[in-house]
């Protein structure tokens, strides 16, 4: 039950940083902040392909970027962003009124 709290707290976060805030998506904008070492958090679908989620959060790890791997899958994560199309993974580079940082940040600890 918890966990299904924070994950609709979390959803719920995504959404209103897409709505407030300064998001980019799609994995090759997410490989390419990576390397960049912009952004504050990188979030993928559970159905982006292995290969270049493993790339993604190697390259974040080195620039000390966050990651998150949301449990939706690219059709689910497009909808909930309120985008027509599938989302594999997206970049947030500011929260707006949106408080993710902090709920990814207590997620993973």
């Amino acid at each position: 039950m918890a966990e299904n709290l924070a994950l609709a707290e979390i959803n719920k976060a995504i959404r209103l940083s897409v709505d407030s805030g300064k998001v980019e998506f799609g994995l090759e904008a997410c490989l390419k902040k990576a390397l960049l070492g912009k952004g504050k958090l990188i979030i993928l679908s559970s159905s982006a392909p292995k290969e270049k989620k493993e790339d993604i959060k190697r390259y974040a790890k080195m620039s000390k970027l966050m990651v998150y791997e949301s449990p939706l899958n690219s059709r689910d994560l497009g909808s909930l962003c309120g985008k027509p199309y599938l989302v594999g993974g997206m970049v947030i580079e500011n929260p707006g009124d949106s408080k993710i940082l902090e709920l990814i940040n207590r997620e993973n600890k």
